[in-house]
C-alpha cells in the first residue's frame, strides 16, 4: 500500500485526518459502551438521520419524546414510573452516541472529497478509503437495526445485533489503523514467516474476544456470574448447564453461562498465545519495533485480565466496565500495529531462519 512518490508530500495531512477519525471512532465505542451500561440505547425510538441531529429544545418536545419511549416494553416492564428528568439522562447518552456517529461521517467524507478533488490521494488508497466510508454508512443502518430489535417485544436490544454492531465498529477502527500503519515504508528488517502467521492469529483472537465480550454485555452475563476463578460454582460448569439450549449452537449465543465461560477460556488462550508469540519474537528477530509490540501485548493482556476479573467481582460497575472496553480497544490497536509491521518486513523462509537469529 506504499503510495507513489507524487503523493508523498500529502501523506502527513492524510495520516492526521485518519488519526482524527480513528480517535472519534474510539470515542464512539466508549460512549456506546456507556449507553449500553446505563440502559440508554432505547431512549430514542425513531431513526432520523438528518433531523435527529437536534435534540428536544422545548418542554413540549421533551414530553413528546418521553411519551414515545413510554410506549415500548422497556419502559412498561423495567422503567415504569420514570420521571421526565430521569428520561433526559438516558436520552442524552443515546443522542450523544448517535451524534458522534454523524460527526464521524462528516469528518471522514468532507476531507476525503477535498483530498480527491486536489488529487492528494493515490490510486492505492482511494478504494480502501472509499470502502471505509461505505462500511461507516452500513454501520449507521446496523445501529438502527440493533435498536429496532428492542422496541416491540424485548426490553433490551438483541445480543446478536449488539455484537455485530460492536464488531463492525472495531473492524472499521482496525482498518483505519492498518491503513495508517501501512503508509510508512518498511525498514527492511527480515522476520520469519511464522511470526507473521502468529501475529495474524493473535489479531483474529482479539477480535473474536471482543465479539464474545459484546455477547456477554448483551446478555448481562457479567451480572449473573460474577465469581472468579470459579463460574457457577466450578472451574468448568456441568455439561447440563452449558449445553441445555437446543439446537446446540444456540448455547454459544443465548446461554449466558456458556457465553461468559467461552469469554473466560478464550482470554486464557489469548494470554498463552501472546506469551509464546513474545518469546518466539524475542529469539527470532532483531526487529526492535516488532519485539516491543509483542512485549507490550503481553503486558496489556495481563492488565486486561486483571481489569476483567475486577469488573466481574464488583458486579460490573460502569467505570471498570468502560476501562475494560477501553483496554480492549488498546489491545486491538497494538495487535493491528504489530501485524502491519510484520507484514511490511521482508519474509524469511523456514530453512533460512537460523541465519537471521538475533545475536
Amino acid at each position: 500500500m506504499a503510495p507513489g512518490t507524487e503523493h508523498q508530500r500529502h501523506l502527513p495531512a492524510i495520516r492526521t485526518w485518519l488519526l482524527i477519525v480513528a480517535a472519534l471512532v474510539v470515542a464512539t465505542l466508549i460512549v456506546g459502551g456507556a449507553t449500553r451500561l446505563t440502559e440508554s440505547g432505547l431512549s430514542i425510538v425513531e431513526w432520523k438521520p438528518v433531523t435527529g441531529v437536534l435534540p428536544p429544545l422545548t418542554e413540549a418536545q421533551w414530553t413528546a419524546e418521553f411519551e414515545k419511549y413510554r410506549q415500548i416494553p422497556q419502559y412498561r416492564e423495567i422503567n415504569r414510573g420514570m420521571s421526565l428528568s430521569e428520561f433526559k439522562t438516558i436520552f442524552w447518552w443515546e443522542w450523544a452516541h448517535r451524534l458522534l456517529g454523524r460527526v464521524i461521517g462528516a469528518v471522514f467524507l468532507i476531507p476525503f472529497l477535498f483530498f480527491l478533488w486536489r488529487g492528494w490521494i493515490g490510486r492505492e488508497l482511494r478504494w480502501p478509503l472509499a470502502g471505509l466510508f461505505a462500511l461507516g454508512a452500513i454501520q449507521g443502518a446496523v445501529g438502527w437495526w440493533m435498536v429496532s430489535s428492542g422496541l416491540t417485544e424485548r426490553v433490551s436490544v438483541s445480543q446478536y445485533r449488539l455484537a455485530f454492531h460492536m464488531m463492525l465498529a472495531c473492524v472499521i477502527y482496525a482498518a483505519i489503523v492498518w491503513i495508517v500503519a501501512r503508509m510508512k515504508p518498511a525498514d527492511g528488517v527480515a522476520v520469519p514467516v511464522r511470526l507473521r502467521a502468529s501475529a495474524v492469529v493473535l489479531l483474529v483472537l482479539v477480535l473474536l474476544q471482543i465479539y464474545l465480550g459484546a455477547l456477554v454485555a448483551g446478555l448481562d452475563a457479567g451480572l449473573t456470574y460474577n465469581t472468579w476463578p470459579q463460574i457457577d460454582g466450578a472451574l468448568i460448569p456441568s455439561a447440563e448447564r452449558l449445553w441445555f439450549e437446543t439446537p446446540l449452537w444456540r448455547n454459544f449465543f443465548e446461554n449466558a453461562l456458556t457465553v461468559q465461560f467461552n469469554h473466560r477460556m478464550l482470554a486464557y488462550l489469548i494470554l498463552l498465545w501472546a506469551l509464546w508469540h513474545s518469546f518466539d519474537t524475542g529469539r527470532s528477530t532483531r526487529d526492535r519495533t516488532v519485539r516491543a509490540y509483542a512485549t507490550l501485548l503481553v503486558l496489556l493482556m495481563v492488565m486486561q485480565a486483571m481489569i476483567g476479573i475486577a469488573t466481574l467481582l464488583y458486579a460490573v460497575p460502569i467505570a471498570l466496565a468502560l476501562l475494560h472496553q477501553a483496554m480492549a480497544i488498546l489491545l486491538l490497536t497494538v495487535a493491528v500495529l504489530q501485524t502491519a509491521a510484520l507484514v511490511s518486513r521482508q519474509p524469511i523462509a523456514h530453512g533460512e531462519a537460523a541465519r537471521h537469529q538475533p545475536v
